[in-house]
């Protein structure tokens, strides 16, 4: 293959942040048209695979990334999907140098995902885990923040 003539990290750095805010814009609308809902899970998609490209990739970035990708699925209604990157969002957040407020979002998207799915019973357990992550987060409008979304799980 071909070396490129523009600089690659520099790419992976521009587009992983640029796919996950365009895809943020997506998720912010009320209403989406499908064509809008196909664009933002390939921008949450492509944003991922620009993190894991980056050489200062951290489980914090990828736990971050898994999650948003979650959170498409589960707009989508998708729940076994929203699951899955839920857990890799939960792997993601679970090492000692990544945060409880990442540890929270995790179960909060876990929790996203079972009420997807319609499992009360595993909603309420992630959302019980995901609380109690938020107990440890130090920051308060962090904590009220994984709370406030948490009250949105229906």
């Amino acid at each position: 293959m071909k070396e490129p003539e523009f600089d690659v990290h520099a790419a992976h750095r521009y587009f992983s942040a640029y796919c996950f805010n365009a895809a943020w814009d997506l998720i912010d609308k009320a209403e989406r048209s499908a064509e809008e809902d196909e664009a933002m899970l390939s921008l949450s998609l492509a944003s991922t695979w620009h993190w894991t490209q980056r050489e200062d990739c951290t489980p914090t970035n990828l736990s971050v990334s898994y999650w948003q990708t979650s959170r498409v699925y589960a707009l989508l209604r998708q729940a076994d999907n929203a699951r899955r990157y839920a857990q890799l969002c939960l792997q993601a957040s679970q090492g000692d140098d990544v945060p409880p407020f990442y540890l929270g979002y995790a179960y909060e998207a876990l929790a996203r995902a079972e009420a997807v799915a319609g499992r009360r019973q595993a909603l309420a357990e992630y959302s019980r885990l995901a609380r109690g992550a938020a107990e440890r987060v130090s920051e308060p409008e962090d904590k009220k923040q994984l709370l406030a979304d948490l009250d949105t799980i229906t």
